[in-house]
């Protein structure tokens, strides 16, 4: 069993020329439940990439459960942002979720009743398996969010990297949502990237702040006031949520943002 689920040192990612993570050493250990905080543009989509192999870091060492990311791949779970389907296809919430199933080696398979019942534990865990039978189109975006992550889970991950999960659900659902992913947390390494920072600050055990630089921070408490502080945060050293932490005065927070 690895001790540590992600290990990053180092690392730095540059897109045509301009850096968009600089010097990032990170080390994430299992059970935890990460939220990824920052402002747009400042990296941290690019992380979730090069977390998954799906980008290469220009210097610098990732290491996920003791591998490359490419060798761990089959052990992380993820939802995209921005995730396309055609609410007017005829597919079904099950349909859905036995996607995370297919397996490139095997591509005109059918899937076996072992992959189903598979598909509606995840939906279970979800809980939507009253929904397995439903078209896409016909749930709220909450609940097709679920569907989206009984799709990552249907491989029992030991990671995983949601981006903006909360984007299509409204305020009353998220709650209720970051709830049912503190449960999730039991089992599974979380790593979300969020802006529903108050919300989130009740469930999650650390912060990783990201604005080209990470600033990670294992705090007993995450309050939103901390959380609030990293989105004037600029690539300084230094982090606001740290002078939060510390007990610094706004007045003191402002003089360092100005």
């Amino acid at each position: 069993m690895n001790s540590t689920i992600v290990e990053m040192e180092n690392v730095s990612f540059t897109y045509n020329g301009q850096t968009v993570l600089q010097d990032v050493n990170l080390v994430i250990a299992p059970e935890d439940f990460v939220a990824i905080i920052g402002p747009n543009g400042g990296g941290k989509t690019t992380l979730l990439k090069l977390l998954l192999g799906l980008l290469k870091p220009d210097t610098g060492r990732i290491r996920v459960l003791g591998n490359s990311p490419g060798e761990a791949s089959h052990h992380i779970g993820y939802v995209r942002q921005d995730v396309h389907i055609n609410q007017s296809f005829p597919i079904t919430a099950l349909d859905v979720v036995l996607m995370g199933k297919l397996d490139p080696r095997r591509r005109w398979a059918r899937h076996t009743a072992q992959d189903r019942r598979d598909a509606l534990q995840a939906l279970e865990r979800m809980e939507m398996a009253p929904y397995a039978k439903r078209r896409i189109g016909e749930l709220s975006g909450g609940q097709r969010q679920r569907v989206f992550i009984a799709r990552a889970l249907v491989t029992q991950p030991r990671l995983l990297l949601l981006d903006e999960p909360t984007a299509s659900i409204d305020t009353k659902g998220q709650a209720e949502f970051f709830h049912m992913l503190k449960g999730l947390n039991r089992d599974v390494t979380i790593m979300v990237v969020s802006h529903d920072l108050l919300v989130i600050s009740t469930y999650v055990k650390s912060v990783a702040c990201v604005n080209k630089r990470l600033h990670y921070h294992h705090q007993a408490e995450i309050t939103g006031e901390m959380m609030e502080s990293m989105y004037p945060c600029t690539v300084e050293d230094v982090c606001p949520v740290e002078l939060v932490a510390h007990g610094l005065p706004h007045r003191v927070l402002k003089q360092h943002e100005d």
